[in-house]
This record gives C-alpha cells, structure tokens and sequence, in this order.
C-alpha cells in the first residue's frame, strides 16, 4: 500500500499518518486552552478594573456628602450664633428701650451681613446703579427724579450674588428721568 503525500508550508504530511494528526490536534488543542486561559484572565482583569471603579465612584461620592455636610455644619454654627442673639434680645425686650431695641437689631443685621459674606454671598449694588436686567428687577418707573433715565434710584429689596452667579435679583424703582427732559 503506497502513503500519498502531500506538501503543505514546506513540509510533507502523509494523510495517513495517525501520529502527525493527532500532534496537530494536539497543538491546536494546547493553543485552544492558552487562549481559553488569557480570555479568562482577561475577563478577571476587567471585573476587578469594573469594581475598582465602582469602588472609586462611590467613594468619591462619599467624599463629596462629607464635603457638604461639614459646610452644612460650619454654615448653620455661625447661624446659630445669629440666632442666639435674637433669643437674647427678645428675652430682654422689655427690659430695653427703643434705642437700645434697635441697636441690638442693628447688632443682628450686621452679624448676619457677616456671616452671609463669608459664605460667599454679597448683596447686588443697586442705588446710583445703571438699571441692568440680569440684576435687577424693576418694579417702579419713579418720574420726576434727579436722576437721569435708567438709573436705579431706590432699592426695594436687597438681590444677593454668590460668587458670580445671582441668587436673587434687586427690586429696585428706576429713573423714568425728568419731566422737563420728556417734554
């Protein structure tokens, strides 16, 4: 009986070679089961990658809520500071006259001014001010002032800014101008 032989990537495999087959099988199943291995390891690689960044995100958001939650604390400490001393004057109201009543409350004011400042909050200047829209908010037009049109010429609520950003524009009354300029 006469093997035929066949020529593949220079080398000559005999088709009925059982042994040369079963090597090749072998290999392939070798290569099979590293690859079986490295797609594992890889799988394993991406789960701990996956939960080290879950890890991450939660304790970042752990450490943003302890963040706000000692500003909460700071903020409502120089409150209660305030506070304490609207209970004292209102225990000893009566005991004051109005001189006194209104420097305690004038005391309170600037308290509050203070702690609202160093939280970052300053008040929106208003009086003498040209008449901005993103500011202020109009809710008179005043004629017959002395001021010239546009000017705000009272402040009817105090508007506030944290940092750049408006919290609450100003309810001002504006200069309609003089009635001598619109005639």
């Amino acid at each position: 009986m006469e093997e035929s032989q066949e020529i593949q990537d220079g080398q000559v495999i005999e088709e009925d070679s059982p042994s040369i087959e079963a090597e090749h099988i072998a290999e392939l199943e070798t290569q099979l089961e590293q690859a079986r291995q490295e797609a594992a390891e890889n799988w394993n690689k991406y789960l701990r990658e996956r939960a080290d960044m879950e890890n991450f995100r939660k304790r970042q958001e752990r450490i943003a809520a302890d963040r706000l939650q000692r500003e909460k604390k700071a903020l409502f400490q120089n409150i209660l500071g305030v506070m304490d001393n609207v209970e004292r004057a209102l225990a000893y109201q009566d005991t004051m006259d109005r001189q006194g009543l209104q420097q305690a409350l004038r005391m309170v004011m600037w308290q509050m001014n203070e702690v609202m400042r160093s939280e970052g909050l300053t008040p929106v200047p208003t009086v003498g001010e040209v008449f901005d829209p993103y500011i202020h908010e109009a809710i008179e037009a005043v004629e017959d002032s002395d001021q010239p049109e546009g000017m705000v010429v009272e402040d009817v609520l105090t508007g506030y800014k944290l940092g750049d950003e408006i919290l609450r524009p100003a309810r001002v009354k504006v200069s309609a101008g003089t009635k001598e300029a619109q005639d």
